[in-house]
């Protein structure tokens, strides 16, 4: 067994059309995720002057864009699988009814959202804590934050039909532009005029003193902006995907019915276990502002190498995809091998990185000596179960839903959150009354039977299938 995944180990590493492939999408799309955890960081950092109760707030209210962040991303991945594989048989006329159907789901997830924020966001903030302050600052966030959500799913749409179709480049151009702008903005909106010292010399920087609400128009508008660019360049440069409104319609009852097949348990799939890692939420709403903090920092931390393993994860499920729809299953399988092992030694470095690197991070945050080494803790366990969370990463997002096999992923990930996850971090931290990181430690628990259950079926080849050759 050893000496077989050496030797797999060494042909990966001399394989170079597989990485050049690999290397040709995941660094772009590493790259983006970098940058919009960059902007996590940022907006973190800056909503920390105001005390920990903002960020506690700001936690929770981005709590709603994540479960829709999830539902729009269950919509692209879905679409997205179905889009590679046309790619790789050159249909691009089925790509674009992709499009069509995917922009249409997303943006009505995107009004359900809208309006529910909209209308009632001290109710929506109430599900997530009971601490009055900081339903007044997430309300007054999330009021302004989900007028964005429209704007980040027409985004999130164009970029998964790029990237399905080789282009990556631009929506990492696209999301650096964003990212400037939402800094700015936040330098701006956030805080009051003030006098800095800089080099001996005094400037006064001008500001508007909005607050929380600053933060959510700064990020309103960098989503504006974004989704303009990208749609311009994408049209500007006639890719595939640069579609007329004629194209995107008109649907046949074999497209309907693979498309549902296919892409309906994704998004069945990412909204159920957006909704219960939105619970894991609402049991640490009800251990204090501290354990909010802890855990929002340290999952801003984390990020930054989970973008990793998105870019991997994404540059799987279309390099395998596109093999699969051009009929070459065997490449497909191979090259399934080798994405586990670069997800194994990404996985350790990593790890190294995050663990070795833990407390220059917490430095940048001003919070009390408590909740840092709260922080630290949560990041240890992170970094104990990394292998095995990546590894689900890379076999559910990538392997296993390349080839369509989404009923799967969709158990997969539904049981280990509502089965595992959400009853123990009820039971941690409201009924035995334990610490953040204790509870945090139980409800990775579900990572460890996620990752028994996924190697199995992966293991059965059932993923295998050219989905393209059914239209």
């Amino acid at each position: 067994m050893t000496i077989r995944l050496l030797m797999d180990t060494r042909d990966m590493l001399r394989d170079r059309i597989f990485l050049g492939k690999a290397l040709k999408i995941a660094c772009p799309v590493a790259m983006q995720g970098m940058l919009n955890t960059v902007v996590n960081l940022v907006d973190t950092m800056m909503i920390g002057t105001l005390g920990e109760t903002a960020i506690a707030a700001v936690g929770l209210a981005n709590k709603v864009f994540f479960v829709f962040n999830l539902l729009v991303f269950g919509v692209v991945s879905g679409g997205g699988i179905l889009a590679a594989q046309y790619w790789g048989n050159q249909d691009v006329k089925n790509i674009r009814k992709v499009l069509g159907l995917s922009l249409m789901i997303a943006l009505g997830g995107a009004l359900l959202f809208l309006s529910a924020g909209l209308l009632n966001p001290i109710g929506v903030m109430k599900i997530f804590t009971e601490s009055g302050a900081s339903i007044r600052l997430g309300a007054a966030y999330l009021t302004i934050a989900v007028f964005s959500y429209p704007f980040t799913a027409v985004t999130n749409v164009f970029v998964a039909m790029l990237r399905a179709v080789g282009q990556v480049k631009v929506p990492v151009m696209t999301s650096s532009m964003a990212i400037v702008v939402n800094i700015v903005l936040n330098a701006l909106l956030i805080f009051p005029e003030r006098t800095v010292t800089l080099f001996g010399s005094s400037f006064v920087l001008p500001g508007m003193g909005m607050g929380v609400a600053g933060a959510a128009i700064a990020t309103l508008s960098a989503r504006v902006l974004e989704m303009l660019v990208l749609i311009s360049v994408t049209y500007y440069k006639k890719w595939p995907v640069a579609a007329r409104i004629s194209e995107m319609l008109g649907y046949s009852g074999a497209f309907m019915k693979q498309f549902i097949r296919t892409a309906a348990p994704v998004i069945l799939n990412e909204f159920m276990w957006g909704l219960g890692t939105t619970m894991y939420s609402l049991a640490y709403g009800r251990m204090g502002d501290n354990a909010v903090a802890a855990i929002t920092i340290a999952t801003t931390i984390q990020d930054i190498v989970v973008v990793l393993f998105q870019g991997l994860s994404a540059a799987t499920a279309v390099i395998l995809g596109n093999e699969m729809g051009a009929g070459k299953l065997k490449r497909a399988e191979r090259y399934a091998t080798f994405f586990f092992l670069l997800q194994f030694l990404v996985t350790l470095a990593g790890a190294a990185v995050i663990v070795a690197g833990r407390w220059y991070m917490i430095g940048w945050y001003r919070i009390t000596p408590q909740v840092a080494q709260d922080v630290s803790r949560l990041i240890l366990i992170f970094a104990a179960y990394m292998p095995a969370k990546m590894f689900n990463y890379i076999n559910v997002v990538g392997v296993l839903r390349s080839g369509g096999d989404t009923k799967m992923c969709l158990f997969l990930d539904t049981s280990g959150v509502w089965f595992i996850g959400v009853p123990l971090a009820f039971l941690g931290g409201l009924v035995w009354k334990l610490s953040i990181c204790q509870v945090y430690g139980l409800v990775m628990l579900e990572e460890i039977y996620k990752m028994t259950l996924g190697y199995w079926r992966y293991r059965q080849k059932k993923w295998l299938k050219n989905l393209a050759v059914e239209i």
